[in-house]
Parts: structure tokens; C-alpha cells; sequence
């Protein structure tokens, strides 16, 4: 197994979410508002999307070297799975479904003579004989058996939650509350299931969606280029899957370098004003008036040329894309932290005013207890709120940045890329659009179950909405 340094730092950020998870999971003020989260239909949907791209990303985030591999390359899990869309390309475009290339070539004849037309692909629909009259056929029996999987595979998941669900209401039951029942009082299971039985039912609608169209769309895969190929014969959807970890790296790690500084310059100027806030708030009104687009196309290229410079140590492709991607999420991170610096230096300045803080220093509270007891907990459901909401900002900022190539590395999977590709491809004649239609909707589902999520998240939050429910 290789770790590169993009998925050491998920799974760290892995990690301290479980742990924040255990440390806040007896937390009266934070179970309120996620028994309110858990009770919207919108927010259980959209959250339901986003681990399922969760998912993909961190099979992506597996790599390691093939034992029998001779070309020393270094591929994830979701690679292993995907090995006939790696390795069964074409010789240039070809639309969605089809059988032959896009252009026309000349094409040798088996009695010798020259004939311009449409090759065979080499993958695609190989396995018929007659793609004219037996295709249409083909892909609807194919996508009715991945739908029958998938179906199949939701209705276990379904089944088992049920199950499990049963038996720890029994233990509930027999375990929380035994004077009720051997008073002979009715136990208050009913509110339980009334209470995400809305949210529940909208999840599970979700997943009979989500899981058959992803098992149809694996099995036709293997058949057939579901969303066609680009220039180099590669297959679209394998690149807008791959695609999935960039947005979701561009979107965690970036916040994950970006909360550290935020947080405690933000409490820092709020609470201790005088000098030391007038040097945060120099800091970032300085950075600031510094040109993102040009502080990160010069960082970009100062990591080329230590990378070319020092190429011993990055022999591998992906060894150089990661350390780029890297680079990236650590200058976005520089550059975003002053927003949310600003939120909790002004939610800081009100709360040192309170009456509990007050009281705390006039007990004789050491100032790091304060910050860490009051104002810290207390500014918490601002950095949840910002988080989720820059979080699709960012997967957008991917994507505008390689699409004037101060991105990604041009060898990774992104969205980004892939639009950047599809650029020259708009403009030819035939045209070709899957690239773009499929760079477009991954990132759309992706977009909007963030944003969607994170509406539902700053309503449950934000305590002004809160008290007046």
C-alpha cells in the first residue's frame, strides 16, 4: 500500500471527525440541532448524495502497486475495479453508446479495396454482430439486469436496516426503560419512528434511485462507452468518476488548512483586542489586497520548478500530480481563512460582553479557559455553517482555476480538465459534447447536494432561526 500525501491528510481528517463526533455526541446543544437536520427531508437527501460521492472518493484514495505490474505504476481501488474502462480505449472520439468512431476514416476492405466510412471500435459493442438492428436491444436488456441489482442490492440494505432497527428498539425498550413496561406503560418508541419517518422515507426513495442507476450504468460500462470517449480514446466516464476525489480533495482539504488559522486568529483579535488585533487584521486586509488568481498561479509555478528541479523525487506521474493538488488545497486554504476569520472576530467581540464571561473573569478564570469553555463552543455553528457552505464554492474554484490551467496538474482527473478539454471539442464540426455534459452533471449533483445540505445545516444552526421555532 502507498500513501500519498493527499490521502494521508483524509484519512487524518477522517479521524479527528470521528473523534470531534465522539466528543460532541453528548453534547445537548449540538444534538438539537442534528436531530433538526435529521428530521428534514431536504437535508437527509442531499447528505445521502454527498456519501455516496464520499464513498467513491475514498475508494479512490486507496493506491498501491499491482503485484504483476511491470510499468511501476501506482493505481487506488477505484482503479482495480475499473480496469477494462482503463484499459480498453479507443483510437479517438466516440459518441455515447456507439459502436463505431465519430469521424469517418478510410477503412480497408477484407477483399483489399479502400472504403471511407466508420471503423468498429475496438471495445464498444464488440460483442455484436449486427450493431444496427441488435444495439437498441442489447443496452435495454443490459440496463434492465443493472437495474434488477441494484433494486436487489437497496432492498437488502433496506431489509437489514430493519432488522437492526427492530432490535435495538427491543434493547430500548427492555434495557432504558424497564419500570415502564413492567408498569405496564406504553414506551415512547413511536416518536422515535415518527420522528425521521419523513426524512426516513424520503432516504430510502433516494437510494432505490441512486444505487440502480449506478449499478445499470457499471454493467454497461462493461459493454459498452456509456458516456462516449475524448480525443485519446479514453473513456468519459471513467474520467468524470475519477474526477469525484479532485472535488471532493479540492473541497476538505482546503477547509481543513483553512479552519486551523481562521479559528484562532478569528477568537484571538475578538477577544484580546488592542495590538494583537490590529495586527490580524492587518494580516489578512494585507492578504487580502493580494490578487488570489495571481498569488496562486505564481505558487503553481514556483512548485514546477522545485519539482523540476528535484525530478529524483517525484519519478511517478501521480507522485507529481498529488504534490501539485496538494499545493493547490494549501494556497486556497491561505487565501480563504479571512472570511471566516472576520465572522468569528465580530461573534467574539459580542460574546466577550456577555454576562458568563464576565462573571468567569471576575472569578479569576485563566484566559485559555475562557476561550476554550465559552467562546470556542460558542462560535462552533458559525465554522459548521462556513464550512458547508465554501465547501462547493471551492469543488466551482477547481474547476475555473484548470480551466485557465493554474488548477490541477494536467494529467489528474478533474472536472476542471475535462471542461478545459472540452473547449477546443465545442468548436469542431462534428461537434463533440459528452465530455462537457458529463463534466457538467457530476459536479452539478455534487454542487447542489452541498449547497442543499448546507442550507438545511445553517437552519438548524443558526441560533437567531432556532429560537424563534
Amino acid at each position: 500500500m502507498i500513501v500519498l500525501w493527499t490521502d494521508a491528510l483524509i484519512y487524518l481528517l477522517i479521524a479527528v471527525m470521528l473523534v470531534l463526533g465522539l466528543y460532541l455526541r453528548g453534547k445537548e446543544h449540538i444534538q438539537r440541532p442534528l436531530q433538526q437536520i435529521g428530521r428534514s427531508k431536504i437535508g437527509m437527501v442531499s447528505l445521502v448524495v454527498l456519501l455516496f460521492f464520499l464513498l467513491v472518493g475514498l475508494l479512490d484514495s486507496v493506491h498501491f502497486r499491482p503485484a504483476d505490474d511491470k510499468k511501476n505504476e501506482i493505481i487506488s481501488l477505484l482503479d482495480l475495479w475499473a480496469t477494462p474502462l482503463r484499459e480498453h480505449g479507443e483510437k479517438t472520439y466516440s459518441a455515447p453508446f456507439a459502436t463505431t468512431l465519430y469521424s469517418k476514416e478510410m477503412m480497408t476492405q477484407p477483399d483489399g479495396s479502400m472504403q471511407w466510412g466508420y471503423p468498429r471500435l475496438e471495445f464498444g459493442g464488440r460483442h455484436l454482430n449486427n450493431p444496427e438492428t441488435e444495439k437498441i436491444p442489447d443496452i435495454l436488456q443490459k440496463s434492465g439486469y443493472g437495474l434488477v441489482q441494484g433494486l436487489g442490492l437497496t432492498g437488502a440494505f433496506m431489509l437489514l436496516w430493519y432488522l437492526v432497527r427492530q432490535t435495538y428498539f427491543e434493547r430500548l425498550n427492555f434495557i432504558v426503560r424497564p419500570e415502564l413496561i413492567a408498569q405496564g406503560q406504553a414506551v415512547p418508541e413511536a416518536k422515535h419512528g415518527e420522528q425521521f419517518k419523513p426524512s426516513t422515507k424520503a432516504v430510502w426513495i433516494v437510494l432505490f434511485t441512486i444505487v440502480p442507476l449506478a449499478t445499470t450504468l457499471i454493467h454497461l460500462s462493461g459493454y459498452y462507452h456509456v458516456f462516449g470517449t475524448d480525443k485519446v480514446g479514453e473513456d468519459v466516464f471513467y474520467q468524470a468518476v475519477k474526477s469525484i476525489r479532485t472535488g471532493l480533495v479540492i473541497g476538505t482539504l482546503t477547509t481543513l488548512i483553512m479552519l486551523p488559522m481562521a479559528i484562532v486568529f478569528g477568537i484571538l483579535a475578538g477577544f484580546f483586542r488592542g495590538w494583537v488585533d490590529d495586527v490580524i487584521q492587518y494580516i489578512y486586509t494585507t492578504l487580502n489586497s493580494i490578487p488570489s488568481v495571481l498569488l496562486i498561479a505564481a505558487s503553481i509555478l514556483m512548485v514546477q520548478v522545485y519539482m523540476a528541479n528535484h525530478e529524483a523525487a517525484f519519478t511517478s506521474v501521480i507522485v507529481r500530480a498529488d504534490m501539485r493538488l496538494l499545493f493547490l488545497c494549501m494556497i486556497l486554504g491561505v487565501t480563504s481563512w479571512t472570511g471566516l476569520c472576520r465572522l468569528l472576530r465580530a461573534e467574539t467581540l459580542k460574546l466577550r460582553e456577555m454576562e458568563y464571561v464576565q462573571a468567569a473573569q471576575a472569578l479569576g478564570v485563566k484566559q485559555g479557559a475562557i476561550l476554550l469553555r465559552h467562546i470556542l463552543p460558542n462560535v462552533m455553528h458559525i465554522v459548521l455553517i462556513s464550512v458547508v457552505l465554501d465547501f462547493s464554492s471551492l469543488v466551482l474554484a477547481e474547476a475555473v482555476l484548470s480551466y485557465i490551467n493554474i488548477g490541477v496538474d494536467p494529467t489528474t482527473y478533474s472536472w476542471g480538465n475535462m471542461i478545459n478539454g472540452a473547449r477546443l471539442e465545442m468548436a469542431r464540426e462534428p461537434i463533440v459534447w459528452w465530455s462537457l455534459s458529463a463534466a457538467f452533471v457530476f459536479m452539478f449533483a455534487l454542487v447542489l447536494a452541498a449547497n442543499l445540505f448546507a442550507d438545511v445545516v445553517q437552519d438548524a444552526f443558526d441560533p437567531r432561526r432556532s429560537g424563534n421555532e
